[in-house]
């Protein structure tokens, strides 16, 4: 299932990225008042959020993207009151049908069980590496209240953002007597490189072939869109996860989202954070 979905979306970005440009074609040589101007539209709107999420990465939207599915469908209509034909195709395919697919299926996990990482139990000792390549083990990293981050790579926008707004709330954190630690199996050169763009004191950690992921129940095995594999990133990837332990490894709280577009936000950690140290 990943693998479908991994091939889906970037079959779909392209798909919406490639009807915008043949739609502007079609306006060129059919005019403004031709049904291609509801293939811009219905196409436009999900090639448009995608563009945004790479130009101005949110850790979070809204689960069903009511207004770009809607405006997205009137394109279509749109399509279709000015002739229909091939524009109409184009718009159904890469417009409202496809969004669709996206936002119901390929943005949603399902029910995630907290496994090993229900709050209340002990964080199990899994094996990492630092981000210049030396083992590390989770052990190591204990003896103050920390917040853990599962994210896939820098390659995704939303784990950008969320690790962005992590780093704005650092001081707070740190005020509580915290410290963040930041896990992905991509190269320790990408984590590297990811560390210097943060005036915060964060551990970036790498998990070597998804262990960790695989052993705390967190891995989406083939979930990397198809052609990323070219960049340098593993097609296992660990699904967007947050969990917070005690100085101990008590586990106080862990946010398993069913849906990769919606992350918990830096407020709930240090509420976390306040009822631990009540």
């Amino acid at each position: 299932m990943n693998l479908l979905k991994s091939i889906y979306v970037s079959a779909y970005i392209t798909l919406a990225v490639v009807a915008c440009v043949v739609a502007l074609r079609g306006l060129t040589e059919a005019g403004l008042a031709s049904a291609w101007l509801g293939t811009l539209i219905a196409a436009g709107l999900p090639a448009g959020f995608f563009a945004r999420l790479f130009l101005r990465p949110t850790a979070r939207t809204s689960a069903q993207l009511p207004g770009l599915l809607g405006g997205s469908a009137l394109g279509l209509a749109l399509a279709l009151l000015l002739g229909g034909g091939p524009a109409a195709v184009w718009a159904l395919f890469a417009g409202p049908l496809g969004f669709a697919i996206y936002v119901v299926w390929y943005s949603r996990f399902g029910q995630r069980e907290a496994g090993a990482l229900a709050p209340g139990g002990t964080l199990p000792t899994v094996p990492f590496e630092d981000a210049e390549g030396r083992p590390l083990s989770s052990d190591a990293l204990l003896g103050k209240p920390t917040v853990w981050i599962f994210y896939r790579g820098n390659w995704c926008p939303l784990c950008m953002a969320q690790i962005r707004e992590v780093a704005a709330q650092y001081r707070e954190i740190a005020a509580r007597g915290a410290q963040v630690v930041l896990i992905s199996p991509q190269p320790a050169a990408n984590s590297r490189s990811l560390s210097q763009r943060f005036d915060a004191p964060m551990h970036f950690v790498v998990d070597r072939d998804n262990q960790a992921a695989r052993r705390l129940g967190v891995l989406a095995e083939k979930g990397l869109p198809a052609g990323m594999q070219l960049l340098g990133y593993d097609s296992d990837v660990p699904l967007p996860t947050v969990f917070i332990t005690d100085a101990q490894g008590r586990i106080l709280y862990a946010d398993l989202t069913s849906n990769y577009r919606i992350r918990p936000e830096p407020a709930e950690f240090l509420r976390v954070l306040d009822a631990g140290a009540a």
